[in-house]
């Protein structure tokens, strides 16, 4: 069975070895990954309604509108703060222009499946491709047909705005041969069901790990301390710990309270979560399946207890 705490680990490990002799093995090995990923995007039609959900599931709204009044729903330019500078989420609307109206199926899976844009130009890590890598490929086509049907919005992208050097986007390559690992979710088969979904929604579609694992110096995510909080998140704000640690995680909430938290953002304390949480809540996590909450509560309560932020 494989430890997907101990992969990440391995990952992290590998990285801080490999970074001596990048560059050339670096372009060519990336090279042979996005073709053998890229073949695993291949999909059958989407289904717009189911993509609706998986839309939900994925967070999409909250990361790609603006958290002002009046703003058009995922025309982007939302800020995320780094230690390495700002960045801002694009357009996903099917403006030609400004959006992704000139994507096909292919461009879209090979952004989620290997963080590369049409052009070949590798995306920033601030995207969370690293996770929605392990997407299915029906899920990828479903999520494609119900994008291809909203409103078009034809607002320009805002530049990231990013310190020297974390703005050259090779760099982004160099990282990805380091730290990324694609590759679609395999179900653990020593694992219920129930479990396997949780999984697959908090690794991948939900990407949970994106805004509540640590990151090592070169923002990769720390395999060793997976979910256990951070303290300077996409808001710039601490981000809480979701293991099951008694005393810094969520050990003391059932899987009843993490449910109800997850449809209605309410805590076993009767506080109400805020910040990048509130948008989440009531655009994604609130309209899931009863069952699909209870996989993540179920999921999130069988992990290691870590301590901290």
């Amino acid at each position: 069975m494989r430890d997907p705490r101990k992969g990440r680990s391995r990952s992290v490990r590998r990285g801080r070895g490999r970074l001596a002799c990048f560059a050339v093995l670096g372009v060519l090995g990336l090279a042979a990954l996005a073709r053998s990923a890229a073949a695993q995007g291949n999909s059958g039609p989407g289904d717009a309604a189911r993509g609706e959900y998986l839309f939900r599931a994925a967070g999409c709204y909250a990361c790609h509108t603006r958290p002002v009044s009046g703003a058009r729903p995922l025309a982007g330019g939302r800020a995320f703060t780094t230690p390495y500078g700002t960045f801002y989420s694009p357009n996903i609307t099917p403006d030609p222009e400004h959006g992704i109206g000139r994507w096909a199926l292919t461009d879209f899976a090979r952004a989620l499946r290997l963080g590369e844009a049409p052009d070949g130009s590798h995306y920033f890590p601030a995207f969370p491709f690293p996770s929605y890598t392990g997407m299915q490929n029906q899920d990828l086509a479903d999520l494609w047909a119900y994008l291809q049907g909203v409103d078009p919005a034809p607002e320009p992208n805002i530049a990231h705005e990013l310190d020297f050097p974390f703005g050259f986007r090779f760099l982004a390559g160099v990282w990805k041969w380091l730290f990324f690992e694609p590759g679609a979710f395999q179900p653990v088969p020593e694992k219920d069901a129930q479990w396997n979904r949780g999984a697959y929604l908090v690794r991948h579609l939900g990407h949970c790990g994106e805004c509540h694992t640590p990151r090592n110096a070169l923002g990769a995510l720390d395999g060793d301390r997976q979910l256990a909080g951070t303290l300077k998140g996409p808001d710039g704000k601490k981000v809480p710990n979701i293991t099951p640690h008694p005393g810094d995680g969520i050990g003391e909430w059932s899987e009843s309270d993490l449910t109800f938290f997850l449809q209605l953002g309410v805590m076993p304390d009767g506080d109400v979560a805020g910040g990048s949480m509130e948008d989440v809540i009531r655009e994604g996590t609130g309209h899931l399946t009863e069952n699909d909450r209870k996989a993540i509560a179920a999921y999130l309560k069988s992990l290691p207890e870590q301590p901290g932020p």
